[in-house]
């Protein structure tokens, strides 16, 4: 094996280690999963930093569930005191920052720039 190959087999490996590392760290970060008898299955909500009911048998199903309480949706979610008060706290673990309805859109990704046309 050449020097150029040995290089780019460690930069390979380092950064195979780095994003692995990184997804381990999320999944602890993580609230415990609610133990509530009215749902046996949970799903993360990444943006808001609560867990939601994907319990199809659960009178339940897609509830959000935050604080001992289930939220019928985002709405009476987003109108809770103590909700309120964790989405502005450091301790929030949650991404998203527009889920207040400030009405600002994120980036749609690639093509989404401005376009320019000539004749």
């Amino acid at each position: 094996m050449g020097k150029t190959q040995k290089v780019m087999v460690g930069i390979t490996s380092t950064a195979m280690l780095i994003g692995l590392t990184g997804c381990g760290s999320n999944a602890q970060e993580l609230p415990p999963v609610p133990e509530d008898s009215n749902c046996t299955d949970w799903e993360w909500d990444e943006d808001d930093g609560v867990w939601e009911c994907d319990d199809h048998n659960s009178v339940y199903y897609g509830h959000f569930f935050y604080g001992g309480h289930f939220y019928r949706n985002k709405s009476s979610l987003y109108k809770a005191k103590d909700y309120i008060s964790y989405k502005n706290s450091s301790s929030f673990k949650g991404k998203s920052s527009t889920s207040s309805g400030s009405g600002v859109k994120k980036s749609s990704g690639f093509g989404s720039g401005s376009k320019v046309y000539g004749g």
